[in-house]
């Protein structure tokens, strides 16, 4: 507690009692004139107590703040006794004060001490060390030279060990080597032979410096590495593709590696590309001969050979097998090669498939001609043919070389088929025109033509059904149309050349339009059915003439209607001429009114022998329209005065439009 000085203690206080004794003196505070009242020192300090602003005064404040602690009671004794508290209260504060400082007076005098005992030693240890600078002064210099030689060779070390780790191989990568000489190749091979790759092209740029031969003898040793390596990596490669004979050919991810790092070696990367094809050729040879004479594991598919009984199956079933096998060795090829990127690649991939399946090419041509030569049929051939054609056209967009040994095979039977198959065709045509058969009771089309037409009709189905390219598909239709029509036609021209004109007419109205029915089905006839029209309209032509004559013939006007066009004027009169006269005309009206009442009953016989009902309905049209123009001419001659008919009114007595009216 902070000591109270004695300016700030409070003055004693005034007590009644000297109040009272002053009062009779002095006769009051109010009552004393003034001099004497500010002569009066208590009044002047009571003045001063009840003038002081104590909320303004801090120190008075916390003087009364430490006062209040002790000073509890307000009594006459304790007021009293207030002086003596607050003195011996101050000094026990000082008392106090000197004990704490007479503590901190020895800690500092033990602190002196140590701080003295510090101080001689720093001393002495100054003194023997400037003693032994003075001692080890040439030692320091030595050492100094020392360490700035350990740095520069420490540098010298760091450098050559970068040297070393730059254009060597590490310890590592030469166990890496020595072990693939016996045991297989490993991904860290690859790694291996690109740092050696990598550190020979490196030690270029120190062939540019001084350092010429260091870099020559490290690329020597480089390039040794690299020929050892490359030859136990050809090695490797080389057996693993000679293991790969079995029909279902797995290629490692390794192997694949090997063949990308080999491309650096063109000549070794072609004798491995040579060893797998080998490899794979006898594969795919041994497993065609398994599929046609032992099948399937366990059986199934059944063997090829199982059906040479059904020679399309047999052969689908062996171009099918060929189709797969080819593409399935070109994905084996493709992930063979799938990391090599430099051009000429694709043609290295057709080359090799064209070698791998060179080897089927005579087992499959023997078969193939059997089936040939034994002649199934035209329809079977033509088949066939197709069949070769699309599978060629299929395994070529596989192999991509038109010159492949088993493209050249396929076409070489394409055109043998192609060419039986056309021979076959002509053989049928001559024994159509060497045994012409005659046309039947009823006109209709010949056994020989029905059975050509339905020969021709398979063999366009089967064509329009192929899935060779269009224009190959028009060119072999053109080629089936002229060997087998023109045929049909001269067959039917010299079948019927020995018919009456209408028998014959109407023979080759029905052969025509069977043919014409038969094509129209099929694309590619458009040339075809065009003059096959054109060559019915001309035998329709015939028809209509003789169905319009067999009417005139019929109602008795056929003679007087060739009258009346040989008729010339200088002649005179047309009712002079013989057969002209009015009673015959009206004899010839009499029969041609019964054909007007019944037009139906007056056809020919050979109209009905026609199979198509348009055709017949246009010959009978046409017909009556040159009947109605006959009668019109008739009519016209009879009607005109200068050949003197009398009342010709009755003679013909219904006009030509009433003519015409009753016939349509």
């Amino acid at each position: 507690m902070a000591a109270v000085s004695e300016e700030h203690l409070p003055p004693r206080p005034f007590t009644p009692v000297a109040a009272a004794s002053a009062t009779p003196t002095t006769g009051g505070l109010s009552q004393g004139p003034p001099g004497a009242a500010g002569a009066n020192p208590l009044s002047r300090k009571l003045r001063k107590v009840l003038e002081t602003r104590l909320e303004a005064d801090k120190e008075m404040l916390e003087a009364l703040k430490t006062l209040s602690d002790f000073f509890v009671e307000n009594s006459l004794r304790t007021r009293r006794n207030l002086r003596g508290d607050i003195e011996h209260r101050s000094l026990a504060i000082n008392e106090e004060f000197v004990y704490i400082f007479k503590q901190v007076k020895e800690e500092l005098e033990n602190i002196s001490e140590d701080v003295q005992l510090m101080s001689n030693c720093c001393q002495d240890m100054t003194n023997h060390l400037k003693a032994t600078k003075e001692q080890t002064q040439d030692l320091i210099v030595k050492t100094t030279k020392l360490q700035a030689e350990s740095q520069r060779l420490e540098l010298k070390a760091q450098i050559a060990d970068a040297f070393i780790a730059e254009f060597q191989l590490s310890p590592e990568a030469m166990d890496v080597l020595r072990s693939t000489r016996d045991g297989p190749v490993t991904e860290n091979f690859f790694k291996v032979l690109r740092r050696i790759k990598q550190i020979h092209n490196d030690v270029k740029i120190l062939l540019r410096t001084s350092q010429q031969r260091s870099g020559l003898e490290i690329m020597e040793q480089m390039a040794l590495l690299q020929e050892t390596s490359y030859e136990q990596l050809y090695r490797w490669t080389q057996g693993e593709c000679r293991a790969l004979t079995q029909e279902t050919c797995d290629v490692s991810p390794v192997l694949a590696q090997a063949m990308e790092a080999l491309q650096d070696r063109p000549v070794l990367y072609k004798y491995t590309l040579d060893e797998f094809g080998t490899a794979r050729r006898s594969a795919v040879v041994r497993g065609f001969i398994d599929a046609l004479t032992r099948g399937g594991p366990g059986g199934t598919p059944r063997p090829i050979e199982m059906h040479s009984h059904d020679p399309l199956r047999y052969v689908g079933d062996m171009l099918a097998w060929l189709h797969q096998a080819t593409a399935s060795e070109k994905e084996h090829l493709e992930a063979l090669l799938k990391h090599i990127t430099t051009e000429g690649v694709e043609e290295n991939m057709q080359e090799i498939v064209g070698h791998i399946t060179e080897g089927v090419c005579r087992p499959l041509k023997v078969r193939i001609e059997q089936v040939i030569i034994a002649e199934p049929g035209a329809v079977l051939l033509y088949k066939i043919s197709n069949l070769l054609k699309f599978y060629h056209h299929t395994i070529s967009n596989i192999i991509g070389n038109s010159a492949a040994m088993l493209l050249t095979t396929i076409e070489e039977m394409h055109l043998l088929s192609k060419k039986i198959f056309f021979n076959s065709l002509s053989l049928h045509a001559s024994k159509l025109l060497d045994k012409v058969e005659l046309p039947p009771a009823d006109l209709g089309p010949s056994h020989a033509l029905n059975q050509t037409l339905a020969l021709l009709r398979e063999v366009l189905s089967s064509h329009d059904s192929c899935v060779i390219p269009l224009d190959t598909r028009q060119t072999d239709f053109g080629q089936v149309l002229s060997c087998v029509v023109d045929p049909l036609l001269q067959m039917c021209t010299v079948s019927a050349s020995n018919l009456a004109s209408a028998d014959m007419a109407t023979f080759m109205v029905n052969s025509l339009h069977m043919m014409k029915t038969m094509l129209a089905l099929f694309e590619f006839t458009d040339k075809r059915l065009e003059m096959l029209q054109y060559q019915i309209e001309a035998h329709l032509d015939t028809l209509i003439n003789e169905q319009a004559s067999y009417v005139l013939t019929r109602v008795g006007l056929s003679y007087i209607y060739n009258m009346v066009q040989q008729h010339k004027t200088e002649q005179g009169p047309l009712a002079n001429v013989p057969s002209m006269d009015s009673m015959s005309l009206k004899a010839a009206m009499v029969q041609f009114d019964r054909y007007l009442s019944a037009p139906d009953g007056l056809l020919m016989p050979q109209i009905n022998f026609l199979l198509s009902t348009a055709v017949k309905q246009q010959i009978i049209k046409q017909s009556t329209e040159l009947i109605c123009r006959a009668y019109t001419e008739l009519y016209a001659a009879v009607m005109n005065p200068d050949n003197a008919y009398k009342d010709p009114e009755t003679i013909l007595h219904r006009s030509p439009h009433q003519v015409q009216s009753l016939l349509s």
